[in-house]
């Protein structure tokens, strides 16, 4: 375990490739125009310019900048939200057609001051992209907005391709990790899901070096499989800053492999396993698998 005092350095495989082409540029430049936020800059994800300079995909967070939420992992700020704008809905659909995407992944700030956790904004914007992008599939990425069956219904009653809430940890760390969310209120979030909605997927992701052990990984696997979620993706914990929790651990990516190995085996229909990957990396992949993955099933 590393101390106060101690600093684990970060290792060669962690490296990013910048790349600010054109495409970087013009994204970022159409995202300030539409007064839209992505959690590829507010989280500091490490992945931006590959999704925006060369696969042109984006992360669109709604519902403002700023969440009711200080979890001790995040990069978003946190604090009172301002008044909803009811015409985000159009201007996401509006650059989804835009930036001519085959895959759209809406992610949500945590709203606790919204009786509905946000959820019926998101639902229209699920509704508004169907309309202007009808051959787009949809990602959407909430919190667990309360634990309301009823607010995860307007969202699921909406249709998304896939339905997306991160676990993020294991049940130990959960209470030093995440603010307010509970494992069980996520497991559960995951299971209504797809009760609501079976022919929906399910994915949930999990951060490692924050300090769990292997067989806490594997005992998140077993959770997540019992109650139906059908996609899961592991990346490894990167301290954004130094108010934040720090990491206690870089995983090589050999250990990533066979941990991704393990989930396979467990029964997830499409992992996503590297140092450098985050919930919403290669969605468009993950979507097309679970797909392909449904037709399987149906023969």
């Amino acid at each position: 375990m590393v101390t106060k005092e101690e600093h684990v350095r970060k290792p060669e495989w962690l490296k990013i490739k910048l790349n600010t082409n054109e495409n970087y540029t013009g994204l970022k430049k159409m995202m300030r125009e539409k007064n839209l936020h992505t959690v590829c800059e507010e989280a500091r994800c490490p992945n931006i310019h590959e999704c925006w300079a060369v696969r042109r995909t984006a992360t669109f967070m709604i519902l403002g900048e700023v969440c009711t939420r200080a979890c001790r992992f995040c990069a978003v700020k946190t604090g009172l939200p301002t008044e909803l704008d009811l015409e985000e809905p159009e201007r996401v659909a509006d650059s989804v057609q835009l930036m001519n995407l085959k895959h759209a992944v809406i992610t949500v700030v945590a709203r606790d001051d919204l009786k509905d956790g946000g959820a019926s904004v998101l639902a229209e914007t699920i509704r508004a992209i169907r309309r202007k992008n009808p051959l787009t599939t949809i990602e959407v990425l909430p919190s667990d907005m309360g634990g309301v069956e009823e607010n995860l219904r307007i969202v699921m009653d909406a249709r998304p391709d896939i339905l997306n809430h991160n676990i993020e940890t294991v049940r130990s760390l959960t209470p030093r990790v995440r603010a307010r969310a509970k494992y069980d209120r996520s497991l559960e979030f995951l299971r209504r899901a797809k009760e609501m909605q079976p022919d929906i997927p399910t994915k949930s992701s999990i951060m490692l070096g924050l300090g769990e052990t292997k067989e806490e990984i594997i005992e998140t696997m077993d959770d997540l499989r019992a109650n139906n979620v059908d996609i899961m993706t592991l990346g490894q914990y990167l301290q954004p800053t130094k108010k934040h929790i720090k990491v206690q651990k870089y995983y090589h990516p050999n250990e990533f492999e066979e941990l991704k190995e393990i989930a396979l085996s467990k029964g997830f229909s499409h992992v996503e396993a590297g140092p450098l990957v985050r919930s919403s990396y290669h969605a468009d992949e993950q979507v097309n698998a679970a797909a392909k993955n449904k037709a399987q099933e149906s023969k």
